[in-house]
Order: C-alpha cells, then sequence, then structure tokens
C-alpha cells in the first residue's frame, strides 16, 4: 500500500505537466516543417552546430524518432557537426521532459538539463565535425530503426512524409495524443513504477556512500549510456535515485546520457559518418556529462540549494482537483482502444 501512495503521489504531480507538455509538442509538431529545419541547418559552421542544438531540444521525437529527419537533412546539405548535435539534443530533452524535471526535480535541475543538453549537443557537434571523413555507404532511411529497441511507431517512420501531413494543428496534436503517447506512456509507467519502488523501499541517504566525486559520476555516465531511456521516463527515475541519496550531479547525468544514445542512433551514425565518428560521440558524451554533474555538485555545494524542496513547492503549485482530473485525462487518452472509440485516432 506504502508503495502504491508513493506511486500515485509521483504520478499525480507528473500528470498535468506532461499533458501540457504533449499539448506544446502537437503545436511544435505541426508548425515545424522539414523545409525550414533544412534551410536553418544546412552547411557546417559553429552557427549551424548552434542552431542544430536550439532547434532540435523542443522537438517531440525520441532517438529514434530523431534519425529519418537527421539523415533527411545529413543527405540534403546538414553538415556532419550539425547533424550530430541534433542527433544528441532532440532526444536529450523535450517540452514534456521539461515540465516533469520542474516539478520532480526543480526548476533548477531543469535549467540544468535544458543548458546540459545544449552544451553536450555542441561540444560533439563540434568534435565530430572536425573528424575525418571517412568513406561509408549510405543506408535507407527507414532504415532498421524499431529492430533495435525504442520508438515502436511512426517515430520510427519517414519523418518527410510526417510533416507534409502534419500541416495543420489539428494534425500536430492527433500526432502528439496518439504516436507520441504510444511511444512514451509504456517507458513512463515503467519509470513511476521504478521510482515508486525507490521511494518506497530504499530509505532516504541509502546512497550517500555511493555518491559524490569523479568515480561515482563516471560510474553514473557508464550506466545511462548504454541503457537507453526515453527523455520524459527518465525523469521520474531519477528523482527516485535522488529521493534515495544520490547526488543531485548524479541525477543530471543520468538525465543526460540516458536518453542521448540508443544502438539505433550508434549504428545509423556508424554507417553515414564511419567508426571514429561513433568514438567521439560516446566520449564526448561521456566526458561532457561527467563534468556537468561535477559543476552542478559544485554549485550546490557553494550556494546551499535544497532542490528537493525546490521540486516540493512547484507540486504545490497546482490544486489536487486538477491532478486528480489531469490523471484520469492521460489514463483514458493512453489507452488505444477507447481513445480510437471516442477521438477517432
Amino acid at each position: 500500500m506504502n508503495m502504491i501512495e508513493e506511486l500515485l503521489s509521483i504520478a499525480l504531480s507528473a500528470a498535468p505537466w506532461l499533458l501540457l507538455g504533449l499539448f506544446i509538442a502537437g503545436l511544435i509538431k505541426a508548425w515545424m516543417p522539414q523545409n525550414l529545419l533544412q534551410r536553418w541547418m544546412g552547411g557546417d559552421g559553429l552557427g549551424s552546430i548552434l542552431r542544430a542544438a536550439v532547434i532540435g531540444m523542443p522537438l517531440p521525437l525520441c532517438s529514434c524518432g530523431a534519425i529519418p529527419t537527421a539523415l533527411a537533412l545529413h543527405r540534403g546539405g546538414a553538415g556532419r557537426g550539425p547533424t550530430t548535435s541534433f542527433l544528441i539534443s532532440t532526444p536529450g530533452v523535450g517540452v514534456d521532459s521539461i515540465l516533469l524535471t520542474s516539478v520532480l526535480l526543480g526548476p533548477l535541475v531543469a535549467v540544468a538539463r535544458v543548458l546540459g543538453a545544449m552544451v553536450t549537443a555542441i561540444v560533439t557537434g563540434i568534435l565530430v565535425g572536425l573528424s575525418a571523413d571517412e568513406k561509408v555507404t549510405p543506408v535507407p532511411e527507414a532504415g532498421s530503426c524499431a529492430s533495435q529497441g525504442c520508438c515502436a511507431s511512426k517515430g520510427c517512420g519517414d519523418s518527410s512524409k510526417e510533416t507534409a501531413a502534419g500541416s495543420g494543428v489539428i494534425v500536430g496534436l492527433k500526432y502528439a495524443f496518439s504516436d507520441l503517447l504510444d511511444d512514451i506512456s509504456g517507458w513512463v509507467f515503467a519509470g513511476l513504477l521504478l521510482a515508486g519502488v525507490l521511494v518506497t523501499f530504499v530509505p532516504p541517504d541509502t546512497l550517500v556512500g555511493f555518491s559524490g566525486g569523479f568515480l561515482a559520476l563516471v560510474l553514473m555516465a557508464l550506466i545511462g549510456i548504454p541503457l537507453y531511456v526515453c527523455a520524459t521516463a527518465a525523469t521520474p527515475i531519477a528523482a527516485g535515485l535522488l529521493l534515495a541519496g544520490i547526488s543531485p550531479g548524479m541525477a543530471l547525468v543520468f538525465l543526460l546520457a540516458g536518453p542521448l544514445t540508443s544502438l539505433a542512433t550508434l549504428a545509423i551514425l556508424r554507417r553515414e559518418m564511419g567508426s571514429q565518428a561513433v568514438a567521439i560521440y560516446l566520449s564526448s558524451i561521456l566526458v561532457v556529462t561527467v563534468l556537468l554533474g561535477w559543476g552542478l555538485d559544485a554549485l550546490l555545494g557553494l550556494t546551499g540549494w535544497n532542490i528537493v524542496q525546490q521540486a516540493s513547492e512547484v507540486q504545490e503549485l497546482l490544486p489536487e482537483w486538477l491532478e486528480w482530473a489531469a490523471l484520469v485525462v492521460l489514463a483514458l487518452v493512453s489507452l488505444r482502444p477507447l481513445r480510437r472509440r471516442a477521438l477517432g485516432f
């Protein structure tokens, strides 16, 4: 019963912000055509890398969902650097995961997550852009994404067709509350369940002995990089780990390293840009996320800010009836047969 109460508490806090994030994601999907991305990300200079990092962050795509778009942009003129920057920033954060981070881990961690994803994308894009251009054999754009274990629906399809079809707000919202929600709902439930287990059965300060220092940060990065989890689902897991005693820096490392990589991303990157690009990609993510986690711990040590208290204050902003209403709506929309019968998608 205690675990159910903890799980319900986390779900109630998250539901309104997740609904808001999905709504905003639908608007972005409708108003961000691929030809506009192509124009902004063309070339291989620092400006293109910066724009790719900024543009990619709010887009409602997971790691696998970003692959078709990134391939189309790369083959349409975007350089190695901007393509890599886009591949990192897009799954690293999204409007839904940013809002969830604010409510479950506090506004400071949310800001650190956004800046961290941007810095990781820019640094890695610059390094990959400077690497030698290997001769590789391109693969079809709609490749073996779905078989490699991340998104299961249209995130792995031909994004150019989706963008052409998704020119209206209604179509964008349908995408957010059907394809995108179907992609993340299972992961989010698993993340909430794990967070509930951690909060219930792992007493506070249990992991304090394993927290702090570079080795702990490196260990968290090494755990997060191969453990692909979408940005939204990673948030409650990080919150549960934080309450169990890990440092905020370790939580940030997990939030950054976990969503940025997948087997599909690495396979496509290797085929498009070569093995050297993959080695730089992984090394850069490891080093940059660890440094960012260390920087957050150092900042909190100097200022004495309590991020758990910040998260509690944000969770108290909304009335309980609104949280229950949002949770009920989210649960009903997540059930495909009921959603299709009621909404037609």
